[in-house]
C-alpha cells in the first residue's frame, strides 16, 4: 500500500523542505517542513528509538572567512562518520530550504534555522541515503555520510552582503569552508565520492557539481546528484512565470551574477543561468536527474500559487490530483513534457543517469519510503537506492524515464486536504 501524506487544509503546501514567503515580502512563511516530517514519523515502520541521530558540528573556522549565515552565525553540518569498506567514500548531501527573495524575506528567515545556526536542530535524523543501515541504503550505508545545514537563502551561492540589514549572503563562502573542513577530516583521501542534495539543495548540486570534482584527487571518483532540484522556467496557469519572478528576486537581493556560470552568463540572463534547464547540459561532471514528473512544490507555487489563481479553480486539484479536471490534468502533462525537453540532451550523456517518475512528489532520496523500501515507487523494476546505486558504481545505465500519469501504480504522492 503506498503512503499518502495529508496536510490539514489550514496548512498552505510548500514542499518538504522550501519556505515561500508572501506576497507583501514577508508576510507569514508557509512552512510545512514540520508538519509533513511528523506525518512522516507516523508511516514510518522503524521507531523513533532506532534511527541514527547526528550530532550538529559548527564550522568553527567559517567567521574569518566571512563564511557565516544570514544573521552571521557559523554554518553547520551532521558527520556520520564511515566503516569498513566505507571508509574513504563521501557522500554530501546538500540541505534544502528555499530561498529568500527581498530583503525582508532574508531579514524574516534570519529568525529561522534556515539563517541561523542558532535556530538550527542540534541532531537529526539520517535517513532514506543517510542511513547507516544496509538493508534500507545499500550502496552507501557504511560511506563517511554529511548533511550540510543550509542558512544562506541562495542555495550556497552568494557573496554580498547587506550592512544597513546586517544581512550576510554568504553561501559560496560555507560552501567553501565546509569543504576545506570535510577536506581535513580525511575526504582528502577520499577514493569515492557523491555530491548530493535535495530540492534548493538539489539545485545547489547542480550548481556546485563541477566544483566538488575539482577540489578532490583526480584519482577520486566523483559524482553528483540532483533531486528534486529541476526547477523548471515553466509557464503558469495565468500565462504568467511565477518562479522567474521568485528567482530574479533571489538572483538581485543576493547579487549573484558573478557567483553563476560564467558558460552560461555569456548567452543568457543571470536569472536564466539560475534555473537547472540551461545548466545542466554544460557539467562535465557525471550527474543523476532524480525528480517527480509532477514535482509537488512546482505545482503548487511555480504552476498554480494563489498570487495567480485568484478564483481558487485550482485549488482542489493542486491538493489533490484526484480532483482535477481533464484541462488541468492537460497542463501537468505539458509541464511534464517541457521537462523531458529540457532533460534530453543531458541524458545523452553515457555518464549521466535519470530518475523521472511520473508522480506528485518531491524529494524522493531523503524519505525511506521512497528511498528503499518494500513498497517503494520503481521504474523498470528498480528502485530509487537502485537506480542510483547501479549507475554510480557503473553497473549499467540508467535513464528511467516513465510514461505520462496515472500509468505508474507505485508512486507515493502527496496529497493535502
Amino acid at each position: 500500500m503506498k503512503s499518502v501524506l495529508q496536510i490539514a487544509a489550514a496548512i498552505s503546501w510548500l514542499c518538504m523542505v522550501v519556505g515561500v514567503i508572501g506576497s507583501d515580502g514577508i508576510g507569514n512563511v508557509r512552512d510545512t517542513d514540520d508538519e509533513i516530517s511528523l506525518l512522516e514519523s507516523q508511516l514510518v515502520v522503524t521507531s523513533p528509538s532506532q534511527l541514527l541521530m547526528v550530532p550538529l558540528t559548527l564550522i568553527q573556522a567559517a567567521a574569518s572567512k566571512g563564511a557565516v549565515c544570514l544573521d552571521g552565525t557559523l554554518p553547520g553540518y551532521h558527520l556520520h562518520p564511515g566503516s569498513g569498506s566505507g571508509a574513504n567514500r563521501w557522500l554530501i548531501q546538500l540541505e534544502g530550504g528555499g530561498w529568500c527573495n527581498t530583503r525582508r524575506s532574508c531579514i524574516f528567515r534570519k529568525t529561522t534555522r534556515r539563517g541561523s545556526s542558532n535556530h538550527m536542530e542540534k541532531v537529526l535524523a539520517f535517513t532514506g541515503i543517510l542511513s547507516n543501515k544496509a538493508n534500507e541504503n545499500p550502496d552507501f550505508f557504511n560511506w563517511n555520510r554529511v548533511k550540510l545545514r543550509y542558512c544562506d537563502g541562495a542555495s550556497f551561492t552568494g557573496d554580498s552582503q547587506d550592512q544597513s540589514s546586517q544581512l550576510y549572503y554568504r553561501g559560496q563562502r560555507i560552501w567553501q569552508a565546509a569543504m576545506e573542513e570535510l577536506l581535513s577530516k580525511g575526504m582528502q583521501k577520499a577514493e569515492q565520492a557523491l555530491l548530493s542534495g535535495c530540492s534548493a539543495g538539489g539545485l545547489a548540486s547542480i550548481l556546485h557539481c563541477d566544483q566538488f570534482k575539482e577540489l578532490l584527487p583526480g584519482t577520486t571518483k566523483v559524482k553528483c546528484l540532483s533531486d528534486a532540484g529541476m526547477f523548471m522556467d515553466a509557464v503558469d496557469v495565468s500565462g504568467g512565470h511565477s518562479l522567474r519572478k521568485m528567482f530574479q528576486g533571489v538572483v538581485t537581493t543576493q547579487n549573484l551574477q558573478k557567483e553563476l556560470s560564467t558558460a552560461c552568463t555569456k548567452h543568457l540572463d543571470p536569472t536564466s543561468c539560475f534555473f537547472p534547464q540551461n545548466l545542466v547540459s554544460g557539467i562535465k561532471t557525471p550527474m543523476f536527474l532524480l525528480n517527480a514528473a509532477y514535482d509537488a512544490w512546482q505545482v503548487q507555487e511555480s504552476l498554480a500559487p494563489p498570487s495567480v489563481d485568484l478564483s481558487g479553480s485550482w485549488k482542489a486539484c493542486k491538493s489533490d490530483h484526484s480532483h482535477c479536471n481533464s484541462s488541468q490534468i492537460q497542463f501537468f502533462q505539458d509541464f511534464r513534457t517541457s521537462m523531458m525537453d529540457a532533460v534530453k540532451s543531458f541524458a545523452t550523456s553515457t555518464h549521466n543517469g535519470v530518475f523521472i517518475n511520473s508522480c506528485f512528489a518531491h524529494c524522493q532520496s531523503e524519505r525511506q519510503d521512497t528511498w528503499y523500501a518494500p513498497d517503494s515507487p520503481t521504474l523498470h523494476g528498480k528502485t530509487v537506492a537502485e537506480s542510483v546505486g547501479d549507475w554510480y558504481f557503473d553497473r549499467t545505465t540508467v535513464k528511467a524515464i516513465d510514461c505520462p500519469y496515472p500509468c505508474d501504480k507505485t508512486c507515493h504522492n502527496l496529497i493535502f486536504k
